[in-house]
This record gives C-alpha cells, sequence and structure tokens, in this order.
C-alpha cells in the first residue's frame, strides 16, 4: 500500500495539524510500504537548521521512526519548502527527489509532482520559482544567518499572499497545454500532484489517449491522503478527532 498527501503546511503556528501528521505517522503510515508527501509538508523551510525548531522536532522523530518501521519515505519540495536538503534526509531518512517522480501507483505508472510547476500561467511566480530554484541564489541565501532567512522568507510569504490575492483564479491554476505538455513528455496516463488546493480527479484525453490526473487535498483544516492499494486508489479525510469521515474510492 501507498499514501500519498501534499500541502500540509506545517509550523509552529499549526499545532494541532503537526498532531494530525505524527498520528497519521505512527498509525495508518506504518501500514504502507511508501510514503510520498508531494511538496510543502512545512509552510517554511529556511535551511535544515530549521530540524533544530522545537515545534519541528517531533514530525522530524515521527519521520525517522517510520523509516525505521520499513515504510519508505520520498519527498518532493514544494514552493514552500524547496531548501530542504541533506540534513533533513539524513535525519528523517527520507528519500528527497527534484520536480518530479515516476512510481508505480495502484498498478500504474504514474507521475507524482507538487504541481506549480504546472501554473504556467502565473508568470510572476514562475520568474520567482526561476530565481529560488537557482543553486547561485540558494548558495547565498543560506550563507546568511539563520534568523536573516527566516525573515526573508517571511517578507516573501506575505507579498506572496498580497499578490495570490489580486490574481485571478485561473493564475493560480494548472495550465491545459502544461498538463498535456507533461503527459506527452513523459508518456503516461496518471498524474498525481498537488499545490492549486483544488482536490479532485481530473479526465484528460491527450493525443486521443485518455489520461487522468488527481490534485490532493491540502491540510488546511484537517488531515486528507490518498491510499493506493489493490488497483485502486481511495481519498481520506479525517474530522477534528483524528477519526475518518470521508473515504472515496477511484478504481482503475
Amino acid at each position: 500500500m501507498d499514501l500519498l498527501c501534499s500541502d500540509l503546511h506545517l509550523s509552529a503556528a499549526t499545532p494541532a495539524l503537526n498532531a494530525a501528521f505524527v498520528a497519521l505517522l505512527e498509525g495508518r503510515a506504518r501500514c504502507a510500504d511508501r510514503l510520498f508527501l508531494l511538496g510543502d509538508l512545512f509552510e517554511l523551510w529556511a535551511g535544515d537548521e530549521d530540524i533544530a525548531d522545537p515545534a519541528l522536532q517531533p514530525l522530524v522523530a515521527a519521520l525517522r521512526a517510520l523509516n525505521d518501521a520499513g515504510t519508505e519515505i520520498h519527498l518532493l519540495p514544494g514552493n514552500r519548502d524547496f531548501l530542504l536538503g541533506t540534513g533533513f534526509a539524513a535525519a528523517t531518512g527520507a528519500h528527497i527527489h527534484g520536480d518530479w517522480l515516476i512510481a508505480d501507483i495502484a498498478g500504474e505508472p504514474t507521475l507524482l509532482l507538487h504541481g506549480d510547476t504546472l501554473c504556467t500561467d502565473d508568470l510572476p511566480y514562475m520568474q520567482f520559482r526561476a530565481m529560488v530554484r537557482n543553486p547561485q541564489w540558494q548558495a547565498a541565501f543560506l550563507a546568511r544567518p539563520l534568523a536573516e532567512r527566516h525573515a526573508i522568507a517571511d517578507d516573501m510569504r506575505q507579498r506572496s499572499k498580497q499578490a495570490t490575492a489580486g490574481k485571478g483564479e485561473y493564475l493560480m491554476d494548472a495550465n491545459a497545454d502544461a498538463i498535456a505538455s507533461m503527459f506527452r513528455l513523459h508518456a503516461l496516463a496518471s498524474m498525481i500532484h498537488g499545490h492549486t488546493h483544488r482536490p479532485a480527479l481530473h479526465r484528460h484525453t491527450v493525443d486521443e489517449r485518455d489520461s487522468r490526473r488527481w490534485v490532493l487535498a491540502d491540510w488546511r483544516d484537517r488531515a486528507c491522503w490518498l491510499e493506493a492499494r489493490d488497483g485502486a486508489l481511495r481519498a481520506f479525510t479525517t474530522d477534528d478527532s483524528g477519526a475518518i469521515v470521508a473515504d472515496t474510492r477511484y478504481d482503475n
């Protein structure tokens, strides 16, 4: 069984969600062969020194324990935590990938990605992304003191929120041509991503081939994930007590 989730945005300001994530790692995820975290596990990651943050240490420890119990952890950085590095990988046992990963999910080769690379209509964001993913920019940023990095990242986050408030909905959603290009590039018919916070199963026809694209839900106020088991995908959502309140099955 594989378990997938995205856009948790965990931080010191989300103690209830942090606890829900730890509960997932100590509970249902122990039955999984693999856990895929498709970006924005953290609201902010200014460098691997953040491992020492007291609010985040229980999350790091729970990931390590899950890895040690035999569940593989695969992580794709998102637009909030793209600075997750070798220190985090060593502390948790997670495999950190690049912009995308192909894995067999429910018996079908599937493209996994965070999803921000599909939002090509948002030109200012794509320019910002190119800047912060540049190795030279990252090296210069990581050379600054941690407190300064947090201040810069907080300012970027506030600017992003202000900019997002003035953008049209279509700018922040996946672009149809970008989706089709991604299906063609990898010659696959199945894709799973997050980022847009618009959970749904979308059906596409690309070059006369039927394709499916799952968008994962964000953890805005509850835990949610996708499970792949026995050739089917099931979406789960919990309530405040951690009880599962929604279970939707998608057969291949």
